[in-house]
């Protein structure tokens, strides 16, 4: 399995960085001078998500949240903001059943965060669980979560389901029952909760904005984690030419499925790591 997740870890780390990329030219705008100018406030707030993950190792909420109010109140400032108010607030185990209270309590507090403040795709978690699970709690080594990651993208459904395998991973079964919930529960209230109004919602221009900020920051962010992850991850030769090479098919061959790069890099790592 050592073997095997050699190769993946290097491929995976690929795949996030072209999946960032395509994310960036989506949503905060394409590689054109022309687009840049235009958003030119959002490629700031990009720019400066990359730079603060970096240094800092870990996903920053309250930047997203400011980047989100900046770009509404330039974009589509609120009726509220033109009124007169007096203030306005905006507010291990590694076994199958051994465990921690103490952790478990732990890990519901980290993974609701992660429900409920990060924004865009699923793998926009992956710079939270990062900064949290690696860089502040120190329950997983780099290797141990390049894998996690792993294994999300190999297996169905969407990435964000790695936190049940991280829990696993921390504290047993418990652990990953408590972060699957933990972290699916903020979204599922925050959608009944919303259901009735989504349509109004979702036309109002200030919220468009400030969802527009939003993302912007948290694509640089997760562009931001590749750079990290990818620095301690990519130790050797090999490893970085599998993920060069990964990167390449997806740029290049545009039938090829994330799973068979996966498996073509698993087999590779088999190879190297058996034989030579």
């Amino acid at each position: 399995m050592q073997a095997v997740f050699y190769g993946v870890g290097a491929s995976v780390i690929a795949i996030i960085a072209i999946s960032a990329y395509k994310l960036t030219i989506r949503s905060v705008s394409k590689l054109n001078l022309t687009d840049i100018r235009k958003n030119w406030l959002l490629w700031i707030f990009y720019s400066g998500a990359i730079v603060v993950t970096i240094i800092t190792k870990t996903e920053q909420v309250l930047l997203f949240v400011a980047a989100g109010l900046i770009y509404m109140m330039v974009k589509a400032p609120p009726a509220w903001t033109k009124r007169k108010v007096s203030a306005n607030f905006i507010l291990l185990g590694l076994s199958f059943w051994q465990y921690q209270w103490g952790t478990l309590g732990k890990i519901a507090w980290f993974f609701t965060r992660a429900g409920a403040f990060v924004f865009g795709s699923g793998l926009a978690i992956v710079p939270f669980l990062h900064g949290g699970v690696v860089t502040e709690n120190h329950w997983l080594s780099e290797a141990q979560f390049v894998d996690a990651v792993a294994v999300a993208m190999i297996t169905p459904g969407p990435v964000v389901i790695t936190v049940g395998f991280i829990g696993y991973l921390v504290n047993g079964f418990p652990g990953a029952a408590v972060a699957a919930l933990a972290t699916f529960l903020p979204c599922y209230l925050f959608t009944i909760m919303l259901a009735p109004s989504f349509k109004k919602i979702a036309r109002n221009t200030s919220v468009k904005a400030f969802v527009d900020g939003i993302t912007a920051t948290v694509i640089g962010a997760l562009a931001g984690a590749v750079i990290v992850i990818a620095s301690r991850s990519i130790t050797d030769i090999p490893t970085a030419l599998i993920a060069t090479a990964s990167a390449l098919a997806l740029l290049y061959i545009k039938k090829i499925q994330e799973p068979f790069i996966i498996l073509i890099a698993a087999v590779l790592g088999m190879v190297i790591k058996t034989w030579l």
